[in-house]
């Protein structure tokens, strides 16, 4: 009989906890020292990640590459004598001494709210979207890794990435909140993160403010009356303009009382008269356009750049222009990399209350996130001299009004 997927995650977690409680217990010269977990994280809505207690040790299942992490208590006799390293289960004592990141794809915001920035001591790449990791790396406290240097980066209790196809080392701990589908559910990654530094109460604490403020929001937006305006998730790519079907965009665009364009095809070359046409055809129904081209330039990605990619001569039928509701994500850079990738997962409320505030304008309502290319909004640049706060400290979330 073949084993399905859900079966199978089950039977590894439960292998791994009975092997686990075989050298805590089982040993022939009694029972470990029991050390009593301080608190626990329940996995409330993330699908792509799940956390098992014992007395000793944790055990982290991710679902997306198969691992499980054994996390073991520092002043536990199983720390001292147990170590796995093998292609399904690594272990690591914890609370980690130290870690490093590959910033290039990891939400170094939840180590913000965690208040665990001091201990972050290796990042891959200085454009990160923090203002204190930058300025932590700005006084040396943080160093620059090659990523590829796998005896570099061995140095660190921890290594946290998200490339669940790269080759790990032992000290290697995929971390892939993108890999979810909905907004919490990638913001409840916070824990898988809370778990290795016994800092649970405090994800538990973050996550759940996060949570109660989105679905407040989301109610709220729920019960508007006026009708729904339609939104165009778009990006332009090799002359080809495409719109997102992608289910974290939709559920944005849901959640904020708007409704996704329905449009017949997916994509739209703009070297195909037939194709153009009907481009220009369909945007003429829309009310507002989120423009997540990608570009290396994001401080020169203008409304000209989006009208030249459209290739627009004639705007007057395009309500979206005309009603200046055209928007892209890059409000907040450093460099080229998107506090959309760090600050926005950590803190998907801000985002929602940045859409609500799109689609339905109060003009009372400073937006995070999102800038207006129609108005000639330009990106704000991250940089050292923005982080105003101790280094040490936690940060709360932000808590928009809601009622």
């Amino acid at each position: 009989m073949v084993m399905d997927s859900a079966a199978c995650f089950w039977f590894q977690a439960l292998f791994l906890l009975a092997l686990v409680w075989f050298f805590s217990y089982g040993s022939v010269d009694g029972a470990s020292s029991t050390v009593k977990v301080g608190n626990i994280s329940k996995v409330e809505d993330a699908v792509n990640f799940h956390i098992y207690y014992g007395q000793t040790f944790k055990v982290i299942k991710n679902a997306v590459d198969g691992q499980s992490y054994l996390l073991l208590q520092n002043n536990s006799r199983i720390a001292s004598r147990t170590k796995y390293c093998t292609s399904r289960i690594k272990s690591f004592v914890i609370p980690l001494s130290n870690f490093s990141v590959d910033t290039d794809s990891f939400p170094v915001s939840f180590l913000e709210h965690l208040g665990l920035l001091e201990s972050l001591k290796g990042v891959t790449s200085d454009t990160v979207a923090s203002p204190c990791v930058l300025k932590l790396y700005k006084e040396g406290q943080i160093e620059m890794l090659n990523k590829s240097d796998y005896q570099m980066i061995s140095q660190f209790s921890a290594h946290f990435f998200s490339d669940a196809d790269q080759h790990s080392a032992c000290n290697f701990a995929t971390t892939v909140p993108f890999s979810e589908d909905t907004p919490l559910q990638r913001a409840e990654w916070i824990k898988f993160m809370g778990a290795f530094a016994n800092v649970e109460a405090r994800a538990n604490q973050v996550y759940t403010a996060v949570k109660e403020n989105y679905l407040c929001l989301a109610e709220i937006a729920k019960s508007r009356t006026s009708f729904k305006p339609t939104v165009a998730w778009m990006k332009y790519n090799n002359g080809v303009w495409s719109f997102t079907k992608e289910a974290y965009y939709l559920k944005y665009v849901e959640d904020s009382g708007g409704e996704i364009l329905d449009a017949n095809k997916n994509t739209y070359n703009v070297s195909d008269s037939d194709d153009l046409e009907e481009l220009h055809a369909i945007l003429c129904t829309v009310e507002v356009v989120i423009d997540e081209t990608l570009t290396s330039d994001p401080l020169n990605y203008t409304l000209s750049t989006f009208i030249q990619n459209l290739n627009i001569e004639d705007r007057s039928c395009f309500s979206f222009l005309s009603n200046t509701s055209l928007w892209r994500y890059d409000k907040r850079i450093q460099t080229s990399s998107l506090d959309w990738y760090n600050g926005a997962v950590s803190q998907p409320q801000l985002v929602l209350a940045d859409l609500i505030e799109v689609l339905f304008p109060t003009g009372n309502y400073n937006i995070t996130y999102f800038r207006n290319i129609v108005k000639g909004e330009t990106p704000i640049n991250i940089g050292p001299e923005m982080c105003d706060r101790e280094t040490s400290s936690t940060l709360d979330p932000t808590i928009v009004p809601c009622g």
